[in-house]
């Protein structure tokens, strides 16, 4: 059962849509996809319209989620765009580089946006869709699933509340997980910072985004440290080559192996290998000796960070710090206010259900609030917020809560750029 706001996310909104939402997706992989599929299971409430993507099965796999020929498929965005408006709402979910360009267009058009994170690859040009977006009338939302998780919702909800007295600092850590790192900031889409975004900003600005969220305040002044340590040609295994499968001599040992692929690491390749679901171990070796994500870790041209530290006053004078690492996993959260302090996260909890600890100052007294564990529907990813994000789509475009013109999250971005530009900025001074 969700919990979102203050409301079971699975019980009727307060308010009811005219109609369903048109929907489309420009973008088709594993992002697009999972919203397409949380869409099209309230059909009362949403209608996909329209799919576009460079690979025509996954195309396909979007409109097998409405009735035959409801769908309209496209084979790029030039096409797609070409088309004119054919949905209320644009979901795009393409990579980091093309959601600058492909928002542009879309504003024009007429479309509200859902897009992935990050919304451009710099702050000028998140700000330039900002300005944009408020004077065409337009809202875009970012893909911040974590605020619509019942655990960061019900963080929100105490904050609200006023349980913790004023706030006060807060300090976030985010452990991205060793593996996960050499997936996605080593071999993956987002290891190359020129290619896509800085780390702080590829991963890390749902945990900036939640700094201001939760602060309900705006940066001021940014510091952060952080560098690439581990993942570097110099930490190699001796005698290991360019490929996993070239036959390295520490295969046993490598925690980072890509043949673990082929074993307890399987499901990753649904993210990045067309087919994977179906695939046998002979066609996943073939895509490992050819792919990016047969490589050594230890031998890529990537330059994402592997840890950094971002800390940050915000105009409410709140402090705030975030600790990013590759070699944890799990958020944790710790929110001190004058009155009481609030801790939790999953490094935290034991096996069962998620719980929050509320330590009051002057009592000791403690309180433990658990927290809501998403259904068992299919749609638990991050957390529940990819679920929770779809189920108040609608109300956030439309009804009498929707949002106001421009980008909702610029502060996070801000936020997130800012503290890659500190880090650069003490790396050059160095």
């Amino acid at each position: 059962m969700f919990i979102q706001l203050g409301r079971e996310l699975n019980e009727t909104p307060p308010w009811i849509p005219v109609k369903a939402l048109q929907v489309a997706v420009l973008g088709c992989g594993s992002r697009g996809r999972t919203y397409a599929r949380i869409a099209a299971s309230m059909p009362d409430r949403y209608q996909i319209t329209a799919a576009a993507d460079l690979v025509a099965t996954r195309c396909a796999q979007v409109a097998a989620l409405a009735a035959p020929g409801a769908v309209r498929s496209f084979t790029d965005a030039s096409s797609f765009f070409q088309a004119g408006k054919l949905a209320d709402v644009l979901i795009i979910s393409t990579q980091d580089t093309d959601h600058f360009d492909h928002a542009v267009t879309a504003l024009h058009l007429g479309y509200d946006i859902l897009l992935e994170k990050p919304a451009a690859e710099s702050i000028e040009r998140c700000e330039e869709l900002d300005a944009l977006a408020r004077q065409l009338g337009r809202r875009i939302v970012l893909c911040f699933v974590l605020r619509y998780t019942p655990f960061y919702a019900k963080v929100k909800s105490i904050i609200d509340e006023g349980l913790l007295g004023k706030i006060i600092t807060i300090r976030a850590s985010e452990g991205v997980e060793p593996f996960h790192q050499a997936h996605s900031f080593v071999r993956g889409h987002w290891s190359n910072t020129t290619a896509s975004t800085p780390m702080i900003v590829a991963k890390c600005s749902h945990d900036a985004d939640l700094l201001c969220w939760l602060s309900g305040s705006a940066p001021q002044t940014v510091q952060s440290l952080g560098s690439l340590e581990w993942f570097r040609a110099e930490n190699a295994p001796q005698g290991a080559p360019a490929r996993c499968t070239d036959g390295c001599p520490s295969r046993r040992e490598c925690s980072y192996d890509a043949h673990r692929y082929l074993d307890d690491k399987r499901s990753w390749l649904r993210m990045v290998m067309d087919g994977a679901e179906d695939a046998d171990d002979a066609r996943i070796l073939d895509f490992l000796k050819t792919s990016d994500w047969g490589r050594c870790v230890y031998r890529c041209d990537n330059d994402a960070v592997d840890h950094q530290v971002l800390s940050a006053r915000m105009k409410n004078g709140v402090t705030a710090t975030l600790t990013m690492t590759a070699f944890d996993s799990g958020r944790t959260i710790e929110i001190h206010g004058t009155r009481a302090s609030l801790r939790g996260g999953s490094p935290y909890q034991q096996a069962g259900t998620p719980e929050l600890w509320l330590r009051e100052h002057h009592s000791g007294k403690v309180q433990t609030i658990p927290i809501p564990t998403p259904g068992k529907d299919g749609y638990s990813g991050h957390g529940g917020g990819d679920f929770g994000l779809i189920d108040s789509l609608d109300s956030l475009f439309s009804g009498p809560a929707a949002l106001p013109p421009g980008l909702d999250g610029l502060h996070g971005h801000r936020l997130a750029f800012l503290a890659e530009n500190a880090r650069r900025e003490v790396l050059a001074t160095v």
